[in-house]
This record gives structure tokens, C-alpha cells and sequence, in this order.
């Protein structure tokens, strides 16, 4: 129970690290790295001693669960409400610990090597210590302000370490480009917390603000507004659909920040908002009465589109970017169809395989096509110069593409099985068509990386041990962390009030479901490999196909999003608005300066010639004009002589005594 009360320690730790490499960094000899690793190793053993105190801690005798551990104070007063601050530990929060933490030490440790002799690596160092524990205050938050707090510092953590060869415009352009569009979802999240807040009777606790929502005590059309207006949020930060353009081009940033964000941080935290507030999505969208919701509408919709963005890529960095947007579309389309321990199991297991395949992308990058991630035109053929890095890649791949037994196989088709037993088998048929083109994409990915002949320029070779070693870690775990499943465990463990509370079934797993999955991910390899090993199926065809050419040009374009986005709605707001402040600025601002200009010259000339001139001289001319007439009566009795003074004198003398006596 102790590291659970106190796990607010486990944020504190990189946070406090985040300050001593910035301020004294620079003068330690690993340039502050070793202090970014030991912090990170310090969270993750505490994350993993809260893990095993959690599953060890007795079940309720009533609800047959684990009693979440709280600790809060006040925060502060407002009139007479209190705002609280405090952490909320149970089995999602715990599960999150451990994902972030151990994502984020391996991730320190292979920088050391990657980010070697970087210019700004001390300050890389920094923001990566400040990002995880930005992520981490955000897990263990128990209010949703708290949480915001969290929420709006992995955003601004994300924009600097995105932008950290900021030199270079398109890397800055990409750090400009996520922050504001993740700012546009925020904006509607914050809506959403502050309707939540006042239909809750004005309290920001999470687990309040769930119970008073299954429980009733909040009307559902309001209920509903606040769900879709929170919901902005996530769509923003998880890179769904259509706010999903930022991702692929964040992939401008250091890869080990690629991975951070794509498989514990920033984007799974929409995921688990959605996830932790469960209780207000469940009753708003009616998730339980089966059928067609905003939840799982979006999440199918990302599923495809991202899917098939990932084909027409040559960028290895984006193609697993558009797998992220994807993947992260199975878990929200699993929330919404009521696979809540599904959607959190992927997103436990996507962590691992996920961080591997980035981390193995810059591994290829870093020794094998000099430092560029063009798959035709810099790789091909580098299994046999990268053997460790080519195994890792290949688990990772065949991990995402759900083939049995490794990781991805056990929390998608849980997925899945959840979408056909709860009344949604259109997704459930959305998500075996994404499995089928994950496979097909993936087997294209390996292919032009490691098989054919190099393409590159460089002297490809293996990379250092800091670099193959948490791949090495990763795959383990790739293979493994699957297995949880056996037994509903992992259910078991993340099981909480809320989700008991508003009956969300859970399925044991099912191995006719699996097969399905299972097939489906081994037509996509089978396609894929006979269309990029055997040379087999039509190629070229957009050279033969004005269908193809406009598909692919679709493609290749991104849907036209970000014209729309950048060229229409941008532009068309940006030209109007420039040109009315123009206006404004030479007919009103210009117009008010000039005005007072006239008026200020106006009123020098006035105060010139009459205040001036007339008033202030003259006072002054009158008053040396009285002195001088003055000087001149008084110059006609100064004579000089002696016997005239006497006189003068005798004769004022005479007048005072008379005076004296006559009125005395």
C-alpha cells in the first residue's frame, strides 16, 4: 500500500530531473543523460512495485474488486467550492505507470547513442525527462483540471521536442503544425470539462463525474454535449480522423522522440481519457444499446484511411505513422464498441511492438542508410548487415500484424470478438479489413528495408548495443506481454467500479474470433508477399489506370486534407482577416494617429501663440515694464545729497508723530 499512497513520487522524479539537467546539466560528464536514465529507472521501479502491490492487494468481499487507493488535498477554495488535487490509483493507472516508464527508460537509454554529439543534447535530455513526467501527472491526476494540467504540458513538451532541429523550417513547421492542431481538439476538451463540471454539480473528480453519469443524476442531453465536446480532445491528441494530419508530419523530429509519443505518450492519452472517463462516454453515446456511435464511427473511419495512407509512403518513419493513427483507431473503435479492456490491452501491447519498430527505423537510419529513412532509395537489402536489428523489426512487424502468439495477435482480437458479440459487427468487419491491409503494408515495409539489393550510399553496419539493446527488450516483450490474456488476467487486473458499475461485459477470449483475426492478418502477408517477393499481381498500374493515377493521387495527396485545411479553411480565413486588418490599420489606426497628430500640432500652436506669447510673455514683459517705470520714479529722489535725505526724513517724521497723536 505504501508505494501505491505515494505514487505521485513516480512524476515527481523526472520532473525533478527535468530541473537539474537544465540548470547544471551542461557540467556533468554524460552531459546530463545519466541523470535523465537513472530518473527514469527509479519510476519504472516504482511503477513496477506499484503493479505487483496492486494485483497483490485483496478483493472486496461485496464488489469482488480492488478498491482504488486515493490521496488528495485542497487545491484551492472558490467561493464555496473546493478544488481538490490528488492521485487516483487503480489497475488502468497502474498499467499506464509501467508503459510510460519502462517505454521511456529504454528510450533515454538509446538516445545516449542516437542523439550522440547533438547539438542541443543536454536540452533534448531536459524536455524528454519533462515529457514523461508531464505524461505520467496526467495518469495518476484524479480531477480532470489536474489532468488538463498534464494534458496541455505533453502538448507543449510534444511542440519542443518535434521542433528540436527547429534550424530547419520544415521541422519547425511540423512542431507549429501538431501544436495547433492539437490545440483545436483541446479546445472543445476544455468545453467539455467545464460542462461536465456544473452538470456535476460542480466538481472536477473523475470518479464522480462517472458515477453521477451512470448513476442518472445528470440529464442526458447535457450529458451528451459535454461527451462530444471532451471527446475533441482525444480525436485532436490521438491523431483521429480529421484531425489526424499533424502525426505523420511530427515524424520531422529525433526518433526517439518518434517512438515516446507514438507508443506511451501524447497520443494514447486521448485514448486514456476516453478510457478513464468511460462512465460519461458509455451512458452519453448509448455504447452498451449496440449499433452505430460517435466513438466507434471515428475510430473505424481512422482505421482505414491511415491504413491506406501507409501503402503509397516511402518514408519508413511515416509508414509506421500512419500505422500508429491506425492502431490507435482500433483502440478507440474499441471503446466505442464496448471492448474497454480490449482497447486498453492493445494499447498496452501496441506500446511495445510500436516503440520497437521506431526505435529499429532509426537503428536503420543511424547505421544502415546514413541517417535518411527513404526505404527506395537508401535501404534494401540490409538483413545481412543488421541481423539484430532486421530480427527485432521483423517481431515487431509480425507482432502488428496480429499473427499468433505474439502480443498484437491477443489485444486485437479481443477487439474484435467484443465488436461481434456487443451488436457491432459493421466494425467488427471495419477491423478485419484493417488487419488484412496492416499485414499487406507491413510485409511492403520489410521488404524494401532489409530484402533486394542496397540501395543506399553509405557502409551499412550493425548498431552500437545502447541502440540493439532495447530493441532486443522491446521484442522480448513484443512476444510476451500477450500472453496476459490467458486467463483474463489483464482483465482481471484493470477491472474497476465504473466499468462493473455500467455492466460492460467482458468476454473471455475466444479462439473462433482469433482465427478469423489470425486469417485475416495472414491474407494481408500472403498478398503482400506475393506482390513484393514473387514480383506477382499488377504493377505499374497507375501507368495503365486513370482509376489508379486519381487513386493513388488521392493517396499520395492525403485525401486533401491539409489543402483543405492549410489552402481553403487557413487561407480563406487568413487572406480576409489579413486584408480587414489592413484596412483597419490604414483607415482606423492610421486615421487615429494621424487625428491626434493634427490635434497635438494644433494645440503647440495655440499654446504658442496665445499661452505662450501673449498670456506667459506678457506677465512677464508687464512685470519688468512695472519694475522699470518704478526704478524710474525712484531715481528722482536719489540725489546723492545729504542735507535732501535729512529733510526727507525730518518731514516723514513729522507726519508719523502727528499721525500718532491724532488717532492715538
Amino acid at each position: 500500500m505504501g508505494l501505491l499512497r505515494n505514487a505521485w513520487v513516480i512524476p515527481a522524479i523526472p520532473a525533478a530531473s527535468f530541473f537539474v539537467i537544465l540548470l547544471f546539466g551542461k557540467r556533468l560528464p554524460r552531459l546530463g543523460s545519466e541523470v535523465g536514465i537513472l530518473s527514469l529507472l527509479a519510476s519504472w521501479l516504482l511503477a513496477t512495485g506499484c503493479a505487483i502491490q496492486w494485483i497483490r492487494l485483496p478483493l472486496d468481499h461485496e464488489s469482488h474488486l480492488r478498491a482504488p487507493v486515493t490521496r488528495g488535498f485542497t487545491w484551492w477554495h472558490t467561493g464555496d467550492v473546493r478544488i481538490g488535487a490528488g492521485i487516483h490509483i487503480d489497475g488502468l493507472t497502474v498499467m499506464m505507470l509501467f508503459v510510460v516508464t519502462f517505454i521511456s527508460l529504454l528510450v533515454h537509454i538509446y538516445s545516449s547513442a542516437y542523439m550522440k554529439d547533438d547539438r542541443r543534447f543536454t536540452h533534448f535530455y531536459a524536455a524528454l525527462s519533462l515529457f514523461t513526467a508531464s505524461m505520467l501527472l496526467l495518469v495518476v491526476a484524479d480531477n480532470l483540471l489536474l489532468l488538463l494540467v498534464g494534458w496541455e504540458l505533453v502538448g507543449l513538451c510534444s511542440f519542443m521536442l518535434i521542433g528540436h532541429w527547429w534550424e530547419e523550417k520544415d521541422n519547425s513547421n511540423a512542431a507549429l503544425k501538431a501544436f495547433f492542431t492539437t490545440r483545436t481538439g483541446d479546445a472543445g476538451f476544455m468545453i467539455g470539462i467545464v460542462i461536465l463540471f456544473f452538470a456535476a454539480d460542480r466538481t472536477f473528480n473523475i470518479a464522480a463525474i462517472n458515477h453521477a453519469a451512470l448513476d442518472g443524476h445528470i440529464g442526458h442531453g447535457v450529458l451528451l454535449v459535454g461527451a462530444i465536446a471532451l471527446f475533441m480532445g482525444p480525436i485532436g491528441k490521438s491523431a483521429q480522423f480529421p484531425l489526424h494530419t499533424w502525426l505523420p508530419d511530427a515524424m520531422a523530429g529525433p526518433t526517439p522522440v518518434s517512438a515516446l509519443i507514438h507508443a506511451a505518450t501524447m497520443v494514447v492519452a486521448g485514448v486514456y481519457v476516453v478510457a478513464r472517463c468511460y462512465g460519461v462516454f458509455w451512458e452519453a453515446f448509448s455504447i452498451g444499446n449496440g449499433g452505430i456511435n460517435l466513438v466507434a464511427i471515428i475510430g473505424g473511419i481512422t482505421i482505414l484511411i491511415a491504413a491506406a495512407l501507409a501503402f503509397v509512403q516511402d518514408d519508413i518513419k511515416k509508414v509506421l505513422a500512419y500505422s500508429t493513427v491506425s492502431q490507435l483507431g482500433y483502440m478507440i473503435m474499441g471503446l466505442g464498441v464496448g471492448a474497454w479492456t480490449g482497447a486498453i490491452f492493445h494499447l498496452f501491447t501496441h506500446a511495445f511492438f510500436k516503440a520497437n519498430l521506431f526505435l529499429g527505423a532509426g537503428s536503420v537510419s543511424h547505421s544502415g542508410s546514413h541517417h535518411s529513412f527513404d526505404m527506395k532509395k537508401d535501404m534494401g537489402g540490409l538483413r545481412a548487415h543488421m541481423p539484430t536489428t532486421y530480427r527485432t523489426f521483423l517481431i515487431g512487424s509480425i507482432a502488428l500484424a496480429g499473427v499468433p502468439p505474439l502480443a498484437g495477435f491477443w489485444s486485437k482480437d479481443e477487439i474484435l470478438n467484443a465488436a461481434g458479440k456487443n451488436g457491432f459487427a459493421v466494425f467488427m468487419v471495419v477491423g478485419l479489413i484493417g488487419a488484412v491491409m496492416t499485414a499487406a503494408y507491413m510485409t511492403r515495409c520489410v521488404y524494401l528495408t532489409f530484402f533486394g539489393e542496397y540501395r543506399g550510399h553509405g557502409h551499412p553496419h550493425e548498431s552500437p548495443p545502447a541502440i540493439t539493446g532495447p530493441l532486443v527488450v522491446l521484442s522480448f516483450f513484443s512476444v510476451v506481454a500477450g500472453l496476459l490474456a490467458l486467463g483474463q488476467k489483464f482483465g482481471h487486473w484493470t477491472l474497476n467500479d465504473v466499468i462493473e458499475e455500467a455492466h460492460v461485459p467482458e468476454f473471455p477470449f475466444a479462439w473462433s474470433a482469433a482465427f478469423v483475426g489470425t486469417t485475416a492478418g495472414l491474407i494481408g502477408i500472403t498478398i503482400g508477399a506475393l506482390y513484393y517477393f514473387r514480383n506477382a499481381g499488377p504493377h505499374r498500374l497507375t501507368e495503365r489506370s486513370t482509376a489508379a493515377r486519381r487513386g493513388y493521387a488521392l493517396l499520395a495527396n492525403r485525401y486533401y486534407l491539409d489543402h483543405l485545411y492549410t489552402g481553403v479553411i487557413v487561407g480563406g480565413i487568413k487572406g480576409p482577416l489579413a486584408r480587414a486588418a489592413y484596412w483597419f490599420n490604414q483607415n482606423v489606426l492610421d486615421g487615429i494617429v494621424h487625428g491626434a497628430a493634427a490635434g497635438a500640432r494644433g494645440a503647440a500652436t495655440f499654446t504658442y501663440d496665445v499661452i505662450d506669447q501673449k498670456v506667459v510673455d506678457g506677465l512677464v514683459n508687464g512685470a519688468g515694464a512695472s519694475a522699470e517705470e518704478s526704478g524710474g520714479l525712484l531715481r528722482t529722489i536719489q540725489t546723492g545729497r545729504v542735507q535732501q535725505y535729512a529733510a526727507v526724513l525730518f518731514a516723514a517724521t513729522a507726519i508719523f508723530a502727528i499721525a500718532l497723536i491724532r488717532w492715538a
